[in-house]
């Protein structure tokens, strides 16, 4: 998807002009182009290279990346929703580099986005490139459209999560995960 900035800037140099704002004062002057570069980094995020390598020998015990931090944007409101993602998977001849699954977190976070979504696309994807004996992805995450307008609640957390091969099928695994990721010890 190609980044259209001169779209961006006149459709947040109109916002601005429609919540009564003068785009041309000093503190807003620049705000149009400052946040067409924020859509263009955000979209330099969404591609990376999948690397994978097959895994000599017969690891099949959970990779778990967790407390990966992610900020995204809900989609009905555009307000800022962020919190942690907590992602594994257990290899099946096939294995990428730890920083790759922060990568697949922010390759789907990074663009207008409803959580529930988001849990399930970075899952998804993961099956698709490494054909693993399963997936489970839990995100946290607080969202400003609840926190700031509406019911303003601010303390309130929503948890998503999307479960695959043994992670949904063998309760012994999913415990084990979820006991992983709820282990507060920090390093």
């Amino acid at each position: 998807m190609a980044i259209d900035k001169s779209k961006i800037e006149q459709a947040i140099r109109l916002f601005l002009e429609g919540i009564g704002e003068d785009p041309n004062r000093e503190g807003l002057r620049d705000t149009p182009k400052r946040v067409a570069k924020m859509w263009e980094e955000f979209e330099s995020f969404r591609e990376f290279d999948m690397t994978t390598f097959e895994e000599i020998g017969t690891y099949d015990e959970m990779v778990v990346v967790r407390d990966i931090k992610f900020f995204s944007l809900c989609e009905h409101h555009l307000l800022p929703f962020f919190g942690k993602a907590h992602v594994a998977y257990i290899p099946d001849k096939k294995v990428c580099g730890l920083s790759k699954i922060v990568r697949v977190v922010n390759k789907f976070s990074y663009r207008p986005q409803v959580q529930e979504r988001l849990t399930i696309e970075i899952a998804e994807f993961l099956e698709k490139e490494l054909k693993p004996k399963g997936v489970a992805v839990v995100m946290e995450a607080v969202h400003l459209c609840m926190a700031m307008r509406g019911v303003r609640n601010p303390d309130s957390v929503t948890v998503t999560s999307k479960l695959t091969g043994k992670f949904l099928e063998c309760q012994k695994t999913k415990e084990e995960f979820l006991n992983l990721i709820n282990s507060h010890k920090k390093l």
